[in-house]
C-alpha cells in the first residue's frame, strides 16, 4: 500500500481511470454485438441501423485511447462488409 500522498492520488487516478475505460470497452462491445445480431437475423434495416449506432462508439473509443485506432478502423471495416452482405442477399 503506498504511503506517500502522491502515490496514493495516483491510486484514486488509475482506478477512476481503469473504471471510465472498462465502462467504454463494454458499450463498444455491446454496439458491436448489436450489429452482430441484427445480421444473424437477416434483418437490413436493424443491422444498418445499428451500424450507424456502434461507429460513433468505436471512434470515440479510438479518440479516448481506449482502443488503437487501426483495431477501431478494422472492426468498422468488418462490420460494414457484414451488413452490406445482409443488404444485398
Amino acid at each position: 500500500m503506498a504511503n506517500i500522498a502522491s502515490a496514493e492520488k495516483r491510486i484514486r487516478q488509475t482506478a477512476k481511470r481503469t473504471a471510465r475505460n472498462k465502462a467504454r470497452k463494454s458499450r463498444v462491445h455491446t454496439a458491436i454485438r448489436k450489429v452482430e445480431e441484427a445480421v444473424a437475423s437477416g434483418d437490413k434495416a436493424a443491422a444498418q441501423e445499428a451500424l450507424r449506432a456502434a461507429q460513433p462508439e468505436l471512434q470515440r473509443a479510438a479518440g479516448k485511447g481506449v482502443l488503437k485506432a487501426n483495431t477501431v478502423s478494422r472492426k468498422i471495416s468488418r462490420l460494414s462488409a457484414t451488413v452490406k452482405a445482409v443488404a444485398a442477399a
